[in-house]
């Protein structure tokens, strides 16, 4: 187990993306738990959602007065292929859950359990990776209340997948999801919703002209392959089936039929606890062929990925399934219209229509007739840019989540005082 340490945000710096209300209530909440000490543990320091959310909410719960870390489990590549399939079980996959793979799983988390040195008041374990650590931790810190965070859509799970989570929830005081529905196939345990954020003082969501040094270079569009006068597609996402990058090249040539000189830049991270990212990454090489317009781009620093949301004329996330897809917020954020599928968190960030349109995730007839329609409206694109701004800055920026995750620790405290 790992700690990994963060710098030093504070609650001031937020100042214009933060109003007097919110401001107040982040401030009494952690007046109440001055003496309370919260832990996250979670599969990698970086890459991924779960990752950039916690780098910038563990410093501000420090901030203003709640004392937290944030650990990192230790693991190899066996136990990351173990829980990259119980991912896809939870989604819908179908691949068989064996013995061997689910005592892999069981001695890595009691290991990882039994490593934790810090004694905390309220612990958050993120996703399926670090579930299991629960009755480790649970026998040896009996009065640390436990949360598991779920950043997964559990809807369609395979109900193999879903029985072994189950298995492991019995010392769970609080579970919470992104979306109430996400959790409703869980039993003997309470629900809680939380919606993820971005951060807007990060390299990845700040203004261009703020950005100095080798971030600026980074997100200097004339460093990358394409011709910045062409219109430019681009998906953030990992390389991962549920991304369907595939359907993204599929829609992406459709569109190419109407407005020949479209270039597609698909942007994606190998996190350390994705093994089967390189796999996904070659399927796509191959599909994208010799296409000299295709643009396959790996582990950008937050300030390329923010020069290419900024420069993109609109950006895709043609999931097939998604827990929510912060790389929408980040792309409304800077003013680009995102179509987007009807699946997960999407449609609670895209009003369609309005900062930019949903499509249902395998219609790629629908996917391309949204594109070439914003290609060729750059009064639409202007409009909907504008609204998708505001809608972040209303509902997902770091701010709200702080709030969010100090009235859990409140939650989690009073479940324990009963």
């Amino acid at each position: 187990m790992q700690t990994r340490h963060t710098d030093g945000k504070t609650l001031a710096a937020y100042e214009s993306h933060i109003d007097e209300q919110q401001r107040r209530e982040i401030h009494a909440v952690a007046e109440e738990h001055a003496d309370t000490r919260m832990g996250h543990i979670n599969s990698t320091a970086s890459g991924g959602g779960v990752a950039e959310i916690l780098v910038s909410v563990v410093p501000l719960l420090n901030d203003v007065g709640v004392d937290t870390d944030w650990q990192v489990m230790d693991a190899d590549d066996e136990f990351f292929e173990v829980t990259k399939t119980i991912h896809n079980g939870l989604q819908g996959g179908q691949t068989e859950l064996t013995e061997d793979m689910r005592e892999t799983y069981r001695s890595v988390t009691i290991e990882n359990a039994e490593a934790l040195d810090e004694r905390y008041d309220v612990l958050v374990l993120h996703d399926p990776q670090t579930l299991g650590m629960a009755p480790t931790l649970a026998e040896r810190f009996p009065e640390t209340a436990l949360v598991w965070r779920c950043h997964i859509d559990l809807t369609d799970a395979t109900p193999a997948y879903l029985e072994f989570v189950q298995s492991y929830l019995d010392p769970i005081d609080r579970a919470v999801f992104t979306l109430p529905e996400y959790g409703e196939a869980i039993t003997g345990v309470e629900i809680d919703t939380i919606y993820p954020s971005i951060d807007p003082l990060t390299e990845k969501n700040r203004p261009i002209e703020e950005l100095s040094g080798d971030a600026a270079e980074a997100a200097d569009l004339e460093r990358f392959p394409f011709d910045t006068d062409r219109p430019l597609i681009v998906q953030v996402s990992r390389f991962d089936p549920w991304k369907d990058p595939l359907g993204v090249i599929e829609a992406y040539r459709d569109v190419s039929a109407s407005i020949p000189d479209a270039q597609l830049a698909l942007v994606g991270a190998m996190p350390d606890d994705d093994p089967e990212g390189v796999e996904v990454y070659r399927e796509v090489e191959a599909e994208a062929g010799d296409d000299p317009d295709i643009h396959l781009l790996t582990n950008l620093p937050d300030a390329g990925i923010n020069g290419l949301q900024w420069g993109a004329d609109l950006v895709l996330q043609k999931s097939l399934r998604e827990g929510f897809a912060l790389t929408v917020s980040e792309a409304l954020w800077k003013e680009t219209p995102v179509v987007g599928a009807n699946v997960g968190g999407i449609p609670l960030q895209i009003e369609d229509g309005e900062n930019g349109y949903l499509i249902e995730p395998r219609d790629i007839e629908s996917t391309a007739d949204r594109v070439v329609r914003l290609l060729e409206d750059d009064q639409l694109r202007r409009r909907l840019g504008e609204n998708g701004r505001e809608t972040v800055r209303e509902q997902f920026l770091t701010p709200r989540q702080v709030l969010d995750y100090l009235t859990l620790l409140s939650a989690a405290e009073g479940d324990r005082a009963e």
